[in-house]
């Protein structure tokens, strides 16, 4: 699910050839938004836990149904297609021999759920058939949860598209660059599924899936979500990327993916909502401090500033431990009887100091602990409280004593001098005074 809903965010901006055809592009910026690709994945991931793993055909289709319906009149406006539009509206929905896409875009749960080819691809006909019931329509959505079922049980790439061509028949020779050269716009399986099949086929990771879909023009949020479900399923997909599918996507919408991802056995989503607030952070620091190729470093180490960038400029705050210099706190309190929750009222001003390190040589040095699990391996302050990570970065400059910043000094740690952080400082403010997205 998270590979064709970020798929349908990631391809949403560049959809009727909005963009040039090219794999170069930002991948996530504030025009990135869901569409009804992404509605109607929760709506069918949704209805297929309703209905349970067992369930017959006719309980599957009635729980699809009940559920498209609902969530498309929850959100009307994400971009359908006039009948369907009709069909979330109507009191009697009946199928209406469609061969559009959209049977593929949202089958991708199908591919998740079951133990067997067989029920994997019995259940995607039943998730198109109760709109799209024209057998291109039918067929979109099975080969897309077949190939999703197939490179999620290890199948190597040149066995599924054996396996798709046998099977289904798509004509998958023309090559990338002959696609987009057409770029034209259709909404069709029979022109939509060789395309998503060509850019997983010859995609490296995740992303470059998603990039090889996006750089064929026309439908791009759908070839996008068709390509990158595929692409989840294959390669898995980035913590940093699943995250940023989370916190575009509605809180009801994270509600389905997050019981999804218990209903499969992955805790995925658990990870991410201890952690959420700087969890992108963290990653960027992790891959950036444990990069052991000096070639690929000054990489690693650009793309964590890019990331601190974002957060700084989202307001993300970091944990800091403070020293009450007057101990006003430890005289003013009865510990004893305070409980959570408690309102507790200070006579005497309240003076704190920002907690600094002393390194071997004598230097001071302020920490910058990304999340609470930092802070908490070393002997930590008696008051700690969430600052602003420029904040933080700017206090690193202020003294003559202060050396500048240590991040999480109880782990791998990473020192920003005064004069990095200066310079870090000055290209952040210049950056965020023009730009609506992410750093370059």
């Amino acid at each position: 699910m998270y590979g064709a809903i970020l798929g349908d965010i990631v391809g949403s901006r560049f959809e009727f050839d909005r963009e040039g055809w090219t794999k170069d592009f930002e991948l996530l910026t504030y025009e990135s938004k869901w569409t009804d690709d992404t509605v109607m994945t929760v709506a069918i991931a949704e209805a297929l836990m309703d209905a349970g793993k067992d369930a017959p055909v006719s309980e599957i289709e009635a729980a699809c149904i009940k559920s498209m319906q609902r969530w498309g009149q929850k959100y009307p406006y994400a971009g359908y297609g006039a009948r369907f539009i009709g069909w979330i509206a109507s009191k009697d929905p009946r199928p209406y021999g469609s061969y559009g896409n959209g049977s593929a875009m949202r089958v991708s749960a199908a591919g998740w759920l079951y133990d067997s080819l067989e029920r994997t691809r019995e259940v995607a006909r039943a998730t198109a058939n109760v709109t799209h019931n024209h057998p291109e329509g039918i067929k979109g959505a099975e080969c897309t949860a077949a190939v999703i079922y197939l490179a999620r049980t290890g199948w190597e790439k040149k066995n599924i598209e054996s396996y798709v061509v046998k099977e289904f028949g798509y004509d998958i020779s023309e090559t990338l660059d002959e696609m987009r050269k057409r770029h034209e716009h259709v909404e069709s399986c029979q022109d939509s599924l060789p395309k998503a099949l060509r850019s997983f086929f010859d995609g490296t990771s995740y992303e470059d899936v998603v990039r090889n879909a996006v750089s064929l023009g026309g439908d791009t949020d759908t070839l996008a979500a068709i390509a990158g479900a595929m692409a989840e399923a294959f390669y898995d997909m980035p913590i940093l990327l699943r995250i940023e599918c989370l916190k575009r996507s509605e809180k009801d919408m994270v509600k389905v993916i997050e019981r999804f991802d218990r209903f499969v056995g992955r805790n995925i989503s658990d990870e991410v909502d201890e952690y959420i607030d700087n969890a992108p952070l963290d990653a960027a620091f992790k891959l950036f401090i444990n990069e052991e190729d000096e070639n690929k470093r000054p990489d690693a180490f650009i793309t964590f500033l890019n990331i601190m960038a974002k957060r700084i400029k989202e307001d993300a705050l970091v944990p800091m431990p403070f020293v009450d210099v007057n101990n006003v706190l430890g005289e003013g309190i009865d510990i004893e009887h305070v409980k959570l929750g408690d309102t507790v009222q200070i006579k005497d001003e309240v003076r704190l100091r920002m907690d600094t390190m002393i390194d071997g040589e004598g230097k001071y040095w302020l920490p910058l602990y990304i999340n609470k699990r930092e802070l908490e391996k070393g002997e930590t302050a008696n008051v700690i409280m969430p600052v602003a990570i420029l904040d933080v970065l700017k206090c690193g400059l202020a003294g003559d004593d202060l050396q500048g910043v240590v991040i999480n000094p109880f782990s791998k740690s990473f020192i920003m001098d005064k004069e990095l952080l200066k310079k870090f400082i000055e290209d952040y403010e210049a950056w965020s005074k023009k730009n609506k997205s992410y750093p370059e």
